[in-house]
């Protein structure tokens, strides 16, 4: 499951080469967390930049293009959990609240990911390792 970082990575020149493959080679199951930050990026981006319409017009695209059937949603019991597990790196990790927020979303992203039986790809290696040490089950790949 690539995390939001996967999305945004490849505009920007920076996804390693074996990352590209996992993502052209896997099955791919999406969150609609990640799809939600990305759509954040977007409504935050400035409408007035030269490049915002070519910007949205390829995550539009990029969002349009995975099935429904690939995204998974987190339910009731993982929001609980993950929420449990920002708050208690919140509470061991001296986190401000807007980190408390990114910790709750990448909790989630990583649980719904448990759930299915699949790692998540990310360049966030301190955040998920810090949640893989609360919730064991869970998988992640650094690139």
């Amino acid at each position: 499951m690539p995390d939001t970082n996967v999305y945004i990575n490849p505009s920007a020149g920076r996804l390693p080469p074996a990352a590209q493959s996992l993502l052209l080679n896997g099955l791919l199951w999406h969150s609609s967390i990640c799809l939600g930050e990305v759509a954040i990026g977007v409504g935050n981006y400035n409408p007035a930049s030269p490049d915002w319409d070519a910007s949205r017009r390829q995550y539009a695209g990029l969002i349009a293009s995975i099935p429904e059937t690939r995204i998974r949603k987190p339910d009731e019991q993982t929001w609980i959990e993950a929420g449990l597990i920002a708050g208690i790196l919140a509470r061991t990790q001296g986190y401000q609240p807007h980190q408390r927020k990114e910790c709750l979303n990448d909790a989630l992203i990583y649980l719904s990911a448990a759930k299915e039986g699949i790692p998540v790809l990310t360049s966030n290696r301190d955040e998920f390792d810090v949640i893989q040490q609360i919730a064991k089950r869970g998988m992640f790949v650094h690139y």
